[in-house]
């Protein structure tokens, strides 16, 4: 292997999202992306299978749903736009063609997270292929899906970039309501990466993970293997590699038509200037909301607008909670007793009011964070009334100072050298006494308090 002279990495991506309409993209099938299990091969019809004398019939609500992230991605949108046909020959393709957008799309040039967007373009989802050892089976229940492309220019210098962009992709889909995720399938990503001057697409890649995990390999094989051919490539997750599937088709190769079966998009300004108040409060506006109203810190804000379900359970708590109290828990503590069951925020089956319980439970002191903390663990597993199990356990907090008092001695007694690290100067030391007395009370000691009566016991 010979490696080549390293050049600026250059990284553009064509991101396939389905869109949940009720029915297909050309017929009045129902659209299975919407549900979470179909038999193969049963949402299907003679449009969906190429057969001869079928018409495509146009689903106005998945150009309803394209021109509404083409705002929200600040894209101009095309008065006019029509339909072509894509020519390739491939199993998942019954009629030969796809029909796409190609000349002129729904919308151009629009950005997200500095990136620039090339176009957005409609077109229907081929079906799809499974493979079992040496036989492939083919399910037409995804041929005809509506899908839009999102092409972006290649501006991303790194696979985290990418990764992080998708990220925020996601969070706008679901603001918007045009994403399900009931499928792996729903969201797809093409990526042309470019490291020594030849460009290479990796098709096939779901999900975040993959699409760094994809890339940076991508990256690492261009830098070991001489090849002067453009290529494309399929990311292989079981593996965790891409293999050579053709050499890079040009466009020429599709010799693309114009659709005659349909007739051109036509988009009034009224339509667009409707779809557009239309529009939810997307995550920049709630941003600035949620500084403004409820006084909480700007990256706080940001990270609970990041998704909006976190946005949502922020809001409903904070109208019975302190604002900054409820941010750093649904900034903090949640992701990271999710983070730690490998779950996200759409596995939390908890709602507003587990947490407003919980948190006014902290918030009136009847019990400490730290017992706070170990219940929102709980919480996450399997939901239940808070106040009801701080009583079965008992919980509460110690509330005579007298008990915590006969704690704090013992807890002095028992670690002489803490107390004279602390006399010296020592602030950590006072923590290492805490800490005994926070073990043998299971937590239900007041933090605050007892730095008061140490300080007194100590200090005299």
């Amino acid at each position: 292997m010979k490696n080549r002279k390293r050049t600026k990495m250059k990284i553009g991506i064509e991101v396939h999202i389905q869109l949940p309409t009720q029915t297909k993209m050309f017929c009045r099938c129902k659209n299975p992306s919407t549900t979470t299990e179909t038999e193969p091969n049963t949402f299907t019809c003679e449009n969906c299978l190429g057969l001869p004398g079928s018409k495509p019939v146009l689903n106005k609500e998945a150009v309803f749903q394209a021109i509404k992230l083409a705002l929200a991605l600040k894209c101009n949108i095309n008065k006019e736009s029509f339909f072509s046909r894509k020519t390739y020959f491939y199993p998942d393709l019954p009629k030969n063609f796809q029909i796409t957008q190609y000349e002129i799309p729904i919308a151009e040039n629009g950005f997200l997270k500095n990136i620039r967007i090339r176009r957005l373009h409609l077109e229907e989802d081929p079906g799809r292929l499974i493979h079992e050892g040496s036989s492939t089976l083919i399910d037409y229940n995804r041929s005809g899906i509506p899908l839009v492309e999102l092409v972006t220019e290649p501006d991303f210098k790194s696979p985290a970039e990418v990764r992080e962009f998708l990220k925020e992709l996601l969070s706008l889909l679901a603001y918007l309501q045009i994403y399900t995720r009931t499928s792996e399938a729903s969201l797809r990503t093409d990526a042309n990466i470019s490291t020594t001057g030849e460009r290479v697409e990796v098709k096939n890649i779901t999900g975040l993970r993959d699409v760094e995990k994809a890339l940076n390999y991508e990256a690492k094989r261009q830098q070991q293997e001489v090849t002067d051919i453009q290529q494309t490539r399929s990311w292989i997750p079981d593996k965790q590699i891409t293999i050579l599937t053709r050499t890079k088709e040009t466009e020429e190769d599709y010799g693309y038509i114009f659709e005659p079966d349909l007739t051109k998009i036509e988009i009034t300004q009224k339509q667009i200037s409707n779809i557009k108040k239309s529009l939810p409060e997307l995550a920049t506006e709630k941003t600035k909301r949620f500084t403004k109203e409820y006084k909480i810190e700007l990256e706080d804000a940001k990270t609970l607008t990041s998704e909006l379900l976190l946005a949502e359970l922020f809001e409903k708590t904070a109208q019975k909670i302190s604002p900054k109290l409820a941010a750093k828990w649904l900034r903090r503590e949640i992701p990271r007793v999710l983070n730690y069951n490998k779950k996200s925020i759409h596995d939390l089956e908890i709602d507003e009011t587990h947490l407003i319980e919980l948190l006014n439970l902290l918030e009136t002191k009847q019990i400490t964070e730290n017992t706070a903390k170990k219940i929102l663990e709980k919480l996450i597993e399997k939901p239940f009334r808070p106040s009801e199990y701080i009583k079965k356990q008992n919980l509460t907090v110690i509330s005579k100072s007298s008990e915590i008092e006969k704690y704090c001695k013992e807890s002095i007694k028992k670690n002489p050298q803490a107390v004279e690290d602390y006399k010296k100067g020592n602030e950590n030391a006072l923590n290492f006494l805490i800490g005994y007395v926070m073990k043998k009370t299971r937590g239900q000691a007041s933090h605050e308090e007892l730095i008061k009566i140490f300080k007194k016991l100590i200090n005299g």
